[in-house]
């Protein structure tokens, strides 16, 4: 699954990736969490625009929204047929930029954080899916969810799933839903290259959604690791104090 990524590359440089008119000015974010306002980029008559949405998928259909499970994420191999997502796989998908994602290794009865990204540096596009949700008085809700696959061999050693990461030359094929159906789109769901990525634990900080700063992505080293507290020396029985201090001076010094 992908349950928190970044988006801290210039606006300018994502906006060259993605070819959209708008000229969004938006800070770097190291800590994006569901149900926060996500950038999303899609086709309107033909041409690709970016839009913010709510991260956590919400299907029209739903009368209560309330009483529904967020969907943050949708399991590629079954976005076409899944009552959730089929509608959204066949008229409104969508790409989401990022600059990488976190991921949650289990050791020792414990979840590490490890983060992902290109090797290269550059920002990346998530495989998404958006619907508009509308309400009882008229109210609209644009949302959207992360198409996830089976991870690569790499990253199977941190996590069974990863996102669909889409490659500038698929970016036309998976928006165009007037031109590509569901079907063929769904072609384009596979696993990232693991020559392309690379993988690294990072702070636990991350798990708290109030922090987002350029430390939840510096490597986790052993300096960095705290210390464990030392010891209290054990105190020397009466006697073998005496002893020591009865002890006549060598000239060779001592530690203890």
């Amino acid at each position: 699954m992908c349950g928190r990524y970044t988006i801290t590359s210039a606006p300018e440089a994502i906006r060259a990736l993605f070819r959209y008119p708008e000229q969004p000015n938006f800070p770097p974010r190291y800590n994006v969490a569901p149900t926060q306002p996500i950038p999303i980029v899609r086709l309107v008559e033909g041409e690709r625009h970016f839009a913010l949405v709510r991260w956590g998928l919400l299907p029209s259909w739903v009368k209560d929204p309330k009483t529904f499970t967020l969907l943050i994420n949708a399991r590629g191999e079954s976005v076409v047929d899944k009552p959730a997502f089929r509608a959204a796989m066949k008229r409104r998908r969508c790409l989401i930029p990022a600059d990488g994602f976190y991921e949650w290794k289990a050791v020792a009865g414990r979840k590490v954080p490890y983060f992902v990204r290109l090797k290269s540096g550059a920002p990346m596009a998530f495989a998404g899916l958006w619907e508009c949700w509308t309400g009882p008085h008229g109210e609209e809700l644009e949302t959207a969810a992360i198409v996830t696959t089976d991870a690569n061999r790499m990253l199977s050693a941190i996590h069974s799933r990863m996102p669909v990461i889409m490659p500038p030359e698929a970016f036309d094929l998976w928006l165009d839903c007037a031109n590509v159906d569901a079907t063929t789109a769904s072609a384009l769901i596979a696993s990232a290259p693991e020559n392309q990525l690379e993988a690294y634990e990072v702070s636990t900080a991350v798990n708290g959604t109030a922090n987002d700063n350029p430390k939840l992505v510096e490597p986790v080293t052993a300096a960095a690791q705290p210390e464990p507290a030392p010891k209290s020396p054990s105190p020397k029985p009466a006697a073998r104090v005496k002893r020591a201090k009865a002890k006549k001076d060598d000239g060779q010094g001592a530690l203890f």
